[in-house]
This record gives C-alpha cells, sequence and structure tokens, in this order.
C-alpha cells in the first residue's frame, strides 16, 4: 500500500499488509475528516515508511488517552493517527492511498455517533463504542 497528501509533498508506504482497518464515526474523527467516518488502517510503525513533513495535532480522545492525528503542513491533508492506547502502531487514511479499493475494513466503531445521514450497513461489523476488550460480551 502507498499513498501521499494531496499537495505531494508527504509520501508513505509500506511492503505488509495493515494489522487492521476499520471505520470509525466518533465524532472527534468526523471533525477531523468533515465526513461521517474516518477510514483508517493500521500498520505498525516499522512496516510504515513515510517521507515528507508531518504536522500532529493531539488531543485527548474518549478513552482518556491521547490521539495524535498527523497531517501535510502544506496542504493540510490529514493522513495519520497515533493513538496512546495502541502503542506501536500508526494508522493512515484510507483516502489517501494511491489505490483506495485496497482498503478493505472488517470493523465499525462508534456507529451511536453517526450522523443520520450516513449510510450503515450490517457489513463490516459494527459497535455501538469503541471495540470491547477481549473476553467482553
Amino acid at each position: 500500500m502507498q499513498g501521499k497528501c494531496l499537495c505531494g509533498a508527504v509520501h508513505f508506504w509500506s511492503d505488509e499488509a495493515p494489522v487492521f482497518e476499520l471505520l470509525c464515526h466518533c465524532r472527534d474523527c468526523q471533525r477531523a475528516t468533515g465526513s461521517a467516518y474516518a477510514p483508517v488502517a493500521f500498520f505498525t510503525e516499522k512496516a510504515l515508511k513515510v517521507s515528507g513533513e508531518v504536522k500532529y495535532y493531539e488531543s485527548l480522545g474518549s478513552s482518556g488517552k491521547r490521539i495524535g492525528r498527523g497531517f501535510c503542513p502544506t496542504c493540510g491533508s490529514n493522513l495519520f493517527g497515533r493513538l496512546e492506547k495502541l502503542p506501536g502502531l500508526l494508522s493512515i487514511r484510507a483516502g489517501a492511498l494511491d489505490d483506495p479499493n485496497q482498503f478493505h475494513p472488517k470493523l465499525r466503531i462508534y456507529v451511536a455517533d453517526a450522523p443520520a445521514w450516513a449510510q450503515i450497513d450490517s457489513t463490516p461489523r459494527s459497535f455501538q463504542g469503541d471495540v470491547p476488550p477481549k473476553g467482553a460480551a
């Protein structure tokens, strides 16, 4: 997988498959993307290569843990996510992929926060909030 920002100043690529892919409907992701959800693919930090300058904006997620959202300082494209609760992983925004058809989300999270105009189908698997911890119902 490979991709870039709108102006081409930031490029990213990986020869490894994502660890997981999902659609996040939380209000923070809606605000960050200007859409009903953020389509994200998570990679190990060592597997994802990045060239160009990236700036990060940090905020607290609903978990109370920090989330850094990486963007191109030239064109403002929202490109990356670094979550304190998922150390060692870095997410990319699927819309920035050169071939967005490579993105295959398996989960939807925070569907309870999705706006009424968002089309939510039965696939992928959906959760009203975050993914429950292992062993939870």
